[in-house]
């Protein structure tokens, strides 16, 4: 048997520890998420200043692929309601805080934060900026779909401190683009790529997406020779997560016949990973690259990368406020998600309310679990031998490692794991050996992608 058959199994992306499935809803309180929001706060702002990401919902069409919590319109009106909806959100947080945060990093997502008109971003981050300081090297980052990022946004946002932006590319073999429903010539690509350097982004990535319907290597490594053509800083490679049980109808647009086969869908990883190597990239964690040049490099180095929600990030703060319908908030000791519609997230604040819907409050086993997932996905390696990281399961999480361990997949010695270059491909399946709350409840249906 193969290592990809033995461990392609479904599992967590690890974005976050409990992942959400396994939240203690029914005991959570919106007083409990202050109580934490306050706390991470106090202890961090001075030293390093918060994170903010807003969730920008629209898409004027549905690309069968996403599994994002998004709108579909081609109605713009719906822009400036929003903005409102969402500065009043910051408002209520500002307040809660009690003095004046001192922003490190902000992140746009969606959705497809460039559905709005530059004039409207404008006015929603300089409605944040009012209320807040700029650190003095803020990151801040958005998603620009290339279809839509016209010159005027690219200059709008790097106006206002915007020096990194991620393209979603997909792949360019057009059978699979009309599958997926999302039309991406390479030259749209090519021309915003090149204004946003002209301008002077300093960090430009492209995600492309494996294991797409009808996707064959001779198409996928067309679509990374012409991504590599335009030397993006950074490139994420991730696997398409097929969850049309989570998802609907959008996941349901196409035959899962047409899916890749698991073997050849980790042939066009492996073979992808090998050509982004072999012309100078360097693989970072799970599933992204970068050139040796840019921060989230330096930040490998350094050992200050981060993973949270968006994926990875070269710096991190210990809270990260979400604003926005869906949005995920992270005080380090409690999560909190937003109300997923657009309606009940509108409602909520109009109300006076933070629309937070559903979250969970870490315990102390959490929280080690939580470091230890964190270190795999981060750094693939990990080590129980101070005593703050130990657990009273230590044994057994070592005895899941055992397999791993002969199939060559990590190194055990001395309370310390290292994940091999041969393991890189199965950290999911390690961290999972990690997972405590997912080892004493098995789900009893499908909740999670595969891991290959």
């Amino acid at each position: 048997m193969s290592l990809v058959t033995k461990y392609n199994i479904p599992g967590p992306r690890y974005t976050s520890y409990p992942t959400v499935p396994y939240w203690e809803e029914e005991s959570f309180t919106a007083d409990q998420w202050t109580a934490t929001l306050r706390r991470s706060f106090l202890e961090s702002n001075t030293r390093e200043g918060i994170s903010i990401y807003i969730h920008l919902p629209f898409c004027e069409s549905l690309c069968t692929f996403c599994a994002c919590h998004k709108r579909i319109t081609k109605r713009h009106d719906v822009e400036n309601p929003y903005i409102d909806t969402v500065l009043r959100e910051w408002v209520m947080y500002v307040k809660l805080l009690g003095d004046r945060p001192r922003i490190k990093e902000l992140h746009l997502g969606g959705g497809t934060p460039t559905f709005f008109q530059p004039q409207n971003l404008r006015r929603l981050l300089k409605g944040i900026f009012t209320l807040a300081d700029i650190d003095d090297h803020p990151e801040f980052s958005f998603e620009g779909h290339p279809n839509n990022t016209t010159d005027q946004h690219l200059q709008t946002l790097y106006d206002l401190g915007f020096r990194r932006v991620s393209f979603g590319v997909q792949d360019y073999d057009l059978k699979v683009q009309k599958t997926i429903n999302r039309i991406q010539p390479f030259e749209k690509v090519r021309e915003v790529t090149i204004n946003a350097r002209k301008l002077g982004f300093k960090s430009i990535s492209h995600d492309l997406v494996f294991g797409l319907p009808h996707q064959t290597w001779e198409s996928m490594k067309d679509t990374i020779e012409k991504t590599i053509s335009l030397k993006p800083d950074r490139i994420a490679f991730y696997s398409y997560a097929h969850v049309p049980w989570v998802k609907g109808v959008g996941q349901r647009g196409f035959d899962e016949q047409d899916l890749p086969a698991p073997e050849l869908k980790r042939a066009l990883y492996e073979q992808g990973k090998q050509l982004l190597l072999d012309l100078g990239y360097v693989e970072i964690g799970m599933d992204h690259f970068s050139l040796p040049t840019d921060g989230l490099y330096q930040s490998v180095l350094d050992k200050t990368i981060h993973r949270n929600f968006m994926g990875y990030s070269s710096s991190s703060t210990q809270l990260m406020i979400g604003l926005g319908m869906s949005a995920i908030s992270d005080s380090w000791y409690a999560f909190a998600q937003n109300d997923k519609s657009v309606e009940g997230y509108t409602e909520r604040v109009n109300n006076g309310n933070l629309p937070v819907f559903r979250g969970h409050v870490l315990n102390g086993e959490d929280l080690v679990v939580r470091r230890h997932i964190l270190n795999l996905m981060c750094n693939l390696a990990t080590s129980w031998n101070e005593k703050d990281m130990q657990l009273p399961e230590m044994s057994a999480i070592v005895e899941r490692l055992s397999e791993m361990q002969l199939d060559g997949l990590i190194e055990i010695k001395d309370n310390h794991l290292l994940v091999t270059e041969k393991g890189r491909t199965f950290a999911r399946n390690i961290a999972m050996a990690f997972d405590l709350r997912l080892i004493r409840k098995q789900p009893q249906t499908r909740i999670f992608s595969m891991t290959i």
